[in-house]
């Protein structure tokens, strides 16, 4: 039977032969037989309840009457199970209700669940992330009310950010909180695509909501965080009456058609009541305390939908039947093959699969960082472990989803005419998937992010941190047989990267800022391809030696032949020529990029608006 999501082999790969668990006594219950029964949980929970919704989910979307929406039936169920589940808070304190379970380990289950349906799931994202923010900012009546009803899954969340004149540009919203004798506020104002904003999966919605109270400064300085519930909470918990936030309208989207992208008004039929969240004019530190989360969790929505994609589209190469092998030549006789078995399908199954499992590692040790922050005594440890933390984050949530819509690009191409029809999934998965790059901060921001913020974080010693932990893998396995001529490519590659950094950030910092940004992106891009040659080149040093006991040699005949009987040596066989794919013939087009990067032509500042056009 063919795999579905996730290759289940190459998620215990990652989780207990390359990355492994953070050894801390508050997570000495999840050993092996734990965290393998977890996984095995939520896939179950993945493939049997919340798949089904996909298509369902798609085709009879949310619907919108009387300001109240109605999301679809399937979720309803899938719902349910997923909160009884305890899934929701599976990775936070128990004291708030949660399971204390490694991030590691969560990331492996929101792998399948997200695959299964990232349109569903979105619904968790946003619950949890409001949660999260009443954890960190809430006070106590905030926190007694809100908090674990949230974490359960009883109430859902949202963030409220984005205006009609607001997008990107936070600070130029027009949401207005006037304070009441009573200490709460009263929210004006109308927000736009907001994921979850309105759905009937839950009893309540709160929202926390940037808004600006009269007199505050201008731009960010002077935005507030408010909890603003949909229906008002009573001081035993009980709910209240309406909040008068209200539904003016859905968006008619490419994908994602499941989850209810909403237009809200607040406070135009009435009082919509708030209560601050945090400090007066904080509310953008406040939020971005909570934005390494959002973005890493639109980061594994494009990974998981990658890996579905994937998934269906060997499965389809393995089965599909259509062709000639290109050496039967005029034989009258030769009969038809997979299409895996023709040189084309499987390059672009090869870059498929590199990329999916870069991203599957690089998310694992995002998490395994955190992990790691969340744990250690050592002050110097937790700081240069959260340094890079913020540093992998704009690779996380900008790269891997540029890189996701292109792997369900391959899937819709290796399935052909097929791929392009509803019929089949990989249709869905790249819709659903173009999202990815726009919100959280579109792939842009997070380039500029990462030239303009991460280069020069601690003076330039985070990105530092970041490079020589790569050489330190390069040092690891430089001797390793079967790997050397790969670590040799990939220290070039870093040494390369560490140079062009060095000289995009003080090209950043003078006269020529503006042909900085405008390579931002290709910046971005590059980073990216390094990081995921780290990566591969870390499983292939990890699967060489494996390899080699197994087959008794690393000859590629001696390996082929015993791959074909052993299925172990043929993952850890996949392991070596995945990363030799990657690295020889994906990453050399990296370096065009980096001259490129070098060379800084002009030509972005240089074209003026007519150029592009006539209007």
């Amino acid at each position: 039977m063919a795999q579905l999501i996730a290759d289940r082999r190459d998620v215990d790969f990652v989780l207990h032969e390359q990355i492994g668990q953070v050894d801390h006594e508050i997570f000495a219950e999840f050993n092996k037989k734990t965290v393998d029964l977890i996984v095995s949980e939520a896939r179950n929970l993945a493939i049997k309840e919340i798949l089904p919704t996909f298509k369902e989910g798609d085709e009879q979307g949310c619907i919108l009457e009387k300001g109240k929406v109605t999301a679809p039936e399937s979720f309803k169920r899938a719902w349910r199970l997923f909160c009884e589940g305890e899934w929701l808070a599976m990775c936070d304190d128990p004291e708030v209700g949660g399971q204390g379970m490694p991030k590691t380990v969560g990331t492996a289950a929101l792998e399948y669940m997200v695959g299964a349906n990232s349109a569903f799931m979105l619904y968790y994202g946003m619950t949890h992330g409001a949660a999260k923010l009443v954890e960190a900012f809430g006070d106590e009546t905030q926190k007694r009310l809100y908090m674990k009803k949230m974490f359960a899954g009883v109430w859902g969340g949202t963030m409220l950010l984005t205006e009609p004149e607001a997008g990107s540009d936070v600070g130029a919203l027009t949401t207005t909180a006037e304070k009441n004798p009573d200490g709460t506020y009263s929210i004006k104002g109308a927000k736009i695509f907001i994921s979850a904003g309105e759905h009937d999966l839950c009893d309540n919605i709160i929202h926390p909501v940037l808004a600006r109270i009269p007199g505050a400064p201008a731009g960010t300085r002077g935005i507030s965080l408010f909890l603003v519930p949909k229906y008002r909470v009573n001081d035993d918990g009980s709910l209240g009456e309406f909040n008068n936030v209200v539904c003016t309208g859905l968006e008619k989207k490419m994908g994602i058609h499941g989850n209810a992208t909403a237009s809200l008004s607040l406070g135009d039929k009435g009082p919509c009541i708030g209560t601050l969240l945090g400090q007066e004019n904080k509310g953008m530190p406040a939020m971005f305390k909570m934005m390494n989360e959002a973005r890493a969790f639109v980061g594994l929505q494009g990974f998981a939908v990658a890996s579905a994609s994937y998934m269906y589209a060997l499965d389809y190469a393995r089965t599909r039947i259509q062709g000639r092998h290109l050496t039967a030549g005029k034989d009258p006789e030769a009969k038809n093959v997979p299409i895996i078995q023709h040189p084309d399908v499987k390059r672009q199954l090869l870059n498929m699969k590199a990329c999916t499992e870069g991203m599957r590692s690089l998310h694992y040790y995002y998490a395994w960082c955190n992990d790691v922050v969340h744990t250690t005594d050592d002050a110097q440890v937790k700081a240069d472990t959260a340094a890079m933390v913020e540093v992998l984050t704009p690779i996380v949530k900008g790269y891997v989803t540029d890189k996701a819509l292109e792997v369900c690009s391959h899937g819709v191409q290796i399935y052909g005419g097929y791929g392009y029809i509803s019929e089949y999934p990989v249709e869905q998965l790249m819709r659903d998937a173009r999202i990815f790059m726009i919100y959280e901060g579109t792939n842009g921001i997070q380039a500029m992010d990462l030239l303009g913020r991460k280069l020069s974080m601690n003076g330039g010693k985070a990105f530092q941190y970041f490079i020589d932990r790569m050489k330190q893998t390069i040092e690891q396995f430089k001797d390793t047989e079967g790997v050397q001529d790969l670590s040799t490519k990939v220290s070039h590659a870093v040494s390369r990267l560490e140079a062009l950094a060095k000289e995009i950030g003080a090209r950043s910092r003078s006269e020529k800022v503006l042909n900085a940004y405008a390579f931002a992106h290709p910046f971005l891009e590059v980073t990216g391809d390094v990081t995921f040659a780290w990566m591969l080149l870390w499983r292939a040093g990890v699967a060489a030696p494996k390899l080699a006991k197994k087959t008794g040699t690393l000859d590629r005949n001696a390996v082929a032949r015993t791959a074909g009987k052993n299925k172990d040596a043929a993952f850890y066989a996949g392991q070596m020529e995945t990363a030799r794919f990657f690295i020889h013939t994906l990453l050399p087009a990296t370096y065009g990029k980096m001259d490129a990067i070098l060379d800084g032509d002009p030509c972005v500042e240089h074209i003026q608006d007519l150029s592009f056009g006539s209007k």
